[in-house]
This record gives structure tokens, sequence and C-alpha cells, in this order.
């Protein structure tokens, strides 16, 4: 017997309080007693993070009679026996102002699958039509989504209007996020796919138009760099469109992928405005991150890792492979702006050498590979504290400089005629194009020294082994002169340091981080101390620091009240001098 698709009713109906209301209607329900589920976490950000925990309300009834409905565990519920069509309504609490989850207020509603749509058991591959109804209190609020509209519905959806809308499946279900309400909008064609970008938040002056002619010219040259022959862009055939949903906030930043569309957050202070030549860095951090959400579009979104076809929603999905995932995504994603022409080679190399520095000083380097980080992301990189930097490698940075690694060996072995676009296309042709309508097949775990050799001809195993699974540096100072780059050290800014991590809160500069092996290391003080005076001079916040090193030479002897919760303690420490931390790279200029 044909079931009819899942049919969902979502309603911001409460923006002062932050609430949406959900209905759930399930014609045909398992007889023996439905139940349902709500995603822990959500694809793109591997921390559990129980959803279900917002759900205030939740009840049962069919044909109008109230059916029992309990919670069978932290995801979970179960339904009473019901032959007739089910009907599920619950109240979410959405005040969650990140790219994770859902945020109501009186401006606007965003809205991600994975924090509102219940999914029924044994039926997430039947399709779902979702109705989006405009809330109560809010005028001229318009619907911004890659979700399709339903065509032919009688209540079908015009482009950004209330109605039906549907999904093939759950999974292209809450791959879609919703945004509601009167955001600033420019759109853009890359080689034909309609984009579209949706800016909510404060943000006077915007100057949309640069903006959508730099991000123009990342997405062609993103969709030309995976598709060279046919410019044919990933979703047109799921989506139809690609739309980037920017929160303007203070000091906000940080994206989320999907698989026609992504969830930004970013600085103001970051955006071009009009009458204004130079953006700033700020704008091309901001550049780089969208370049980065989009990469995503063909890298882990179609391009998986087997741990992720399929997600399964209620635990873990662990996988070494993330270097791959997020590190070659990470490579990819400043070296578009290059290539597109958005950077120059300076704007490059900088940024460039801001990622080794970076990942130069963090000592976890030697204790964590990039692999383990990968599968460790769960438990460890989701999960930071006051050691993490001396204890953990970023999968995103040090996978970045592993993937540059690789593309300078790649192109060096193969004399030019190679690289890691080849490696990049190879997966895109045989796990990627294809992901949602064939048999959705990922990359095994151990494929990536293989699916390097038969794209370029080159092995690299041993090269994997030890930057990959190993802790070893990537060898960039011999590496990168292949490339005419020279990098180079000099000793990092600024006087003597204690080698430690401030930070002012709630009137006091506490210690963050004591870097291991450091000046305060070796003389006692410990992340969560509140330093309270050097050689008897009152603090007076971080910057304040290091004015009053300023007065001594690195090997001075100096006394260090502190705060260990409420006692006082006194500590000797021993100035060190600021490391050789500080990469630079650039071309030298030809001898004549």
């Amino acid at each position: 017997m044909k079931k009819e698709p899942l049919l969902y009713s979502v309603t911001p109906f409460d923006l002062s309080g932050h609430r949406v209301r959900v209905r759930l209607t399930l014609r045909n329900p398992d007889p023996g007693g439905q139940s349902f589920s709500l995603p822990a976490w959500i694809p793109g950000s591997y921390l559990i993070r129980d959803f279900s925990r917002q759900i205030e309300t939740i009840q049962a009834s069919s044909r109008g009679k109230p059916v029992g409905i309990r919670k069978t565990a932290n995801h979970t519920w179960l339904c009473e026996p019901c032959k007739a069509e089910l009907d599920i309504d619950y109240t979410v609490y959405a005040w969650d102002l990140s790219v994770r989850g859902a945020h109501v207020d009186e401006t606007h509603a965003f809205l991600n699958g994975t924090s509102i749509f219940l999914c029924p058991d044994g039926r997430s591959q039947e399709p779902c039509h979702v109705e989006l109804c405009p809330p109560p209190q809010a005028r001229n609020w318009k619907v911004y989504t890659s979700l399709p509209e339903a065509a032919g519905h009688p209540r079908c959806a015009r482009r950004h209007g209330y109605g039906m809308y549907i999904a093939p499946d759950y999974d292209a279900l809450i791959d879609h996020p919703i945004e509601m309400g009167t955001p600033q909008v420019v759109r853009f064609k890359a080689h034909g796919a309609e984009h579209e970008m949706v800016f909510t938040g404060v943000a006077p002056n915007l100057d949309l138009k640069r903006i959508a002619a730099d991000v123009q010219k990342i997405c062609a040259a993103q969709i030309a760099l995976f598709e060279p022959r046919t410019r044919r862009a990933p979703f047109l055939d799921s989506a139809g469109r690609y739309v980037f949903m920017t929160m303007v906030t203070g000091d906000g930043y940080g994206g989320l992928e999907h698989r026609a569309s992504t969830a930004l957050m970013t600085s103001r202070r970051d955006l071009p405005v009009l009458g204004r030549d130079n953006a700033g860095e700020g704008y091309q951090t901001f550049l780089g991150l969208v370049s980065h959400e989009y990469f995503h579009t063909w890298n882990v979104k179609r391009i998986k890792p087997a741990a992720f076809a399929p997600y399964d929603l209620g635990r873990e999905n662990h996988t070494r492979l993330l270097w791959v995932f997020e590190g070659f995504t990470s490579y990819y994603d400043d070296l578009m702006l290059l290539r597109s022409g958005v950077i120059d080679e300076a704007d490059y190399l900088r940024m460039l050498a801001k990622t080794i520095s970076g990942v130069q000083r963090a000592g976890g380097r030697f204790k964590q590979s990039v692999a383990e980080s990968s599968f460790d992301a769960w438990t460890r990189y989701y999960k930071q504290d006051e050691n993490s930097p001396n204890a953990l490698v970023s999968y995103y940075t040090k996978g970045s400089l592993v993937a540059l690694g690789l593309d300078i060996t790649i192109r060096h072995a193969s004399a030019g005629r190679r690289s890691l676009d080849d490696v990049m296309r190879l997966m895109w042709e045989r796990y990627g194009r294809d992901f949602y309508t064939g048999a959705g097949t990922g990359v095994p775990e151990d494929a990536m020294a293989d699916l390097i050799r038969e794209a370029t001809g080159v092995d690299t195993r041993d090269f994997i082994e030890r930057h990959a699974y190993g802790r070893e540096d990537v060898p960039l100072e011999s590496l990168l002169p292949l490339l005419g780059i020279a990098l180079n050290w000099k000793p990092a800014s600024g006087g003597p340091t204690l080698d430690l991590r401030l930070r002012d809160s709630h009137g006091e500069t506490q210690i963050a981080t004591v870097y291991e092996g450091g000046s305060a290391h070796r003389g006692g003080l410990s992340a969560g101390d509140a330093l309270v005076a050097i050689d008897g001079l009152k603090v007076n916040g971080a910057a304040g620091v290091d004015r009053l090193l300023a007065a001594y030479q690195p090997g001075d002897t100096v006394a260090v009240h502190v705060f260990r919760r409420d006692e006082l303690r006194a500590f000797q420490l021993v100035l060190n001098a600021p490391g050789a931390t500080e990469c630079v790279l650039e071309r030298p200029a030809a001898a004549g």
C-alpha cells in the first residue's frame, strides 16, 4: 500500500517567548505503537547537542481524540497503538543564536530541521510535505530556504512565500534550514545557477553589490573546479538554487554547511559598507568563511566518509577522515579566493602564514595526529578546555597544511601535470556526483593514499602515514620553495612573556591557558588563577600585563600574586623571550 507523505506544519507563534508550534500528521502509523525521534546532533557539528531538551510540550491525538505518548529515551517518544491518522503537536523553544539550532524573536525566525522536525521511526525514506505558516504577530515577513516549493499541491508556496514545501525524505528535510523575516537580500548567478544571499541583523549601508560580485567569482571558480566540462552546480537537481543565510552580530563568526545552503554568522565590522573602498582583512575573513562552507557543497555534503553514509543521528558517528573533509576544505577556502581573483598573492601568503604560525604554536600537535583529532572530535575537539592547546591538534588548520603538502608533493612528482584538484575530481566522480540519486556510498577510512595514486600516479602513502596518521610537522620549509616561496621565521613581537593566554572576566584578569613548558607552567601558575600583581604592581587587564612586563628582560625573575579560588598565592617566575613563532612567506625577487 502506498503511503502518503509525512505532513509537517510549522508556525513561529510566540516571537517574544521564542516558541515554534509544530504539527506532524502521520497517516498509517505503526499499529503496534508509533515511535518518534529527534536528532541528537546536526551534521557538520560533531557534538551531541540533545536538541530534544527544547521540546516544551508534546501531545498526540487521532481524529480529535487524545492518544497516549511517553518519552522512552533522551531523544525518542512512543505513542499508544492507533489505527487512524495520528497527529503529534509539540512546542519548541527556539533561543539558540547560532548556526546549529533554532532562534526566534520579533525580528526573524531561523530554523534548523534537526531542532524542529520529529522523525517517525521506520519512515525516514518517505517524502515530506512542510507547510510554513506566518507568525501571527509579524507583518511583511518572507521565507528564505532552499527547500523546493511543493509544485502541484493546492497550497504550494510561491517563491519566498508561506505555504507548502517538499523534501524527498527526512535526510533532505533537515538539510534545508529556513529563515523568515525582512532581511537584506542580493542575488546572482554562477554558471547559470541561482544564488541568494540573505543578511539578517543590523548592518547599516551594507555593500550588497560588492559582496555579490566577489562571492559570484568564488562560486563560479568552485563549480568549475569540480565540473570543468559541464560547469553544472550540484544542487540544481534537488533545490534549483543556493541560499547563503547570514546572521549579522557584533562579534559572531561561524558557519554550517547544508546540501543547497549554508548558515553563517559574522561580525558587522567584517562586512563592506558603501563608500569605503578598503574593506579590510575582516572582509577577507568573511569571504574565506563563505568559500569554506560553499566548498562543503561537494566535500562532505556529497563526498562523505563512509561513516556518514548514512548518518546515524542518534549517536556519535566516528571517522578518522575529518582532516580530509574539513582540512582539505580549509586548504581550498582561501586558495579559491586567490584563484577567483578576490584576493591577490600577497594577501593569500599572509593568510597562509597566519595558519602556519597558529599550527606551530600548538604543542598538542606532538601528542595527537589529525586522524586522531578527527576521531576524537566528539569528545575532545568540540569540548575544549583550558588545556586543549597543549593536548589537541586541529584537523582544520593542520589538516589544511597536510593538504598543502600533498598538493605540492603531487605537483612536484608529476612535473606539474597533476595536483590535488585531480584527487578532488576523482572523489567527486566516484562518491559525490550521484550520492543522492545513486547508491550513496562514502569514502572508506583507508582509501586516501590509493585514491591519490589513482588520480595522479603519485605514491603519497608515506607522507600520509607520517603527517596525517603520525604527528610529524608537514615539511613546508622544504616544500614551499618548490613553488618559489620562501618560509622564514621571525621572533614574535613584544617583550618577555609569561607563556600564557589571558582573559578579562568579571573585573578580573584570569589565566585561560598555561602553555606547557613555559614560564607560567614552570613557575606554578594554573588556568583559572586571577592575576593580582607583578612585582607589587597591580595588574589592570590583559593588556596591562604586557605593559608591566615591558620593563623587564628575558631571564629576569618576577614575583606574581594571584587568587586561586579565594586564596592569595605568590609565585616566582623566570620570564621567557618570545618564541620564534611568526611565519613569514614571500616570493624572493628574481636575481638580475
